[in-house]
């Protein structure tokens, strides 16, 4: 399903996001959030700094940036009643203290969930050839393949411009002539 040609606008990107996305609105709205946070070659992450200039990883800079969605107060407390269940035997009965323990709990999941609802996104995007991902950081020797590892996402040039995004381009650099050790080398 990869190499869709792409017109050059942004309902042509939601159509093919509509074709091949169970949750197409939210896939655009994570491509979109993807290049507002991409430098102008496209490339998002692995790092990325908040408003408050505070560097967050990608992938949860994207969960902030999407927790107004979860936060519905119908949803929320059908997760913090769920939550209250699970940690039943954690609770010790001061309510001070166990609203801290709930409230960290919820968090957790809510992230949780905001990470897989991510991941999800990131590969209809990929399916669909909008962007490319691959990791950076320090490779491991680990079951999961991003284990010690970091996403990076790079928005396809045509992408950013239906977008609304300058694409760099790289300068022209006329050839430079060889040094002395490579005029046998060639």
């Amino acid at each position: 399903m990869q190499n869709h040609t792409h017109s050059s606008g942004i309902g042509s990107i939601y159509a093919t996001l509509a074709k091949l996305s169970a949750r197409p609105r939210y896939a655009f709205l994570v491509l979109q959030l993807v290049t507002e946070a991409a430098d102008a070659r496209g490339r998002a992450g692995p790092l990325v700094r908040d408003g408050s200039n505070t560097p967050l990883y990608l992938r949860d800079w994207l969960c902030t940036q999407l927790l107004p969605l979860s936060e519905r107060d119908d949803r929320r407390s059908a997760l913090r009643a769920r939550v209250v269940k699970t940690l039943g035997d954690r609770l010790t009965g001061n309510a001070e203290a166990d609203e801290h323990v709930i409230a960290e709990a919820v968090e957790e999941q809510v992230l949780a969930a905001g990470r897989t609802n991510i991941s999800r996104a990131i590969s209809d995007l990929v399916k669909a050839g909008f962007l490319s991902r691959h990791y950076a950081g320090y490779a491991t020797s680990h079951a999961n393949r991003g284990g010690g590892r970091h996403a990076v996402y790079v928005v396809e040039p045509q992408i950013l411009a239906a977008l609304g995004r300058s694409v760099a381009t790289a300068p022209h650099r006329p050839p430079r002539a060889p040094v002395q050790g490579q005029l046998f080398a060639m």
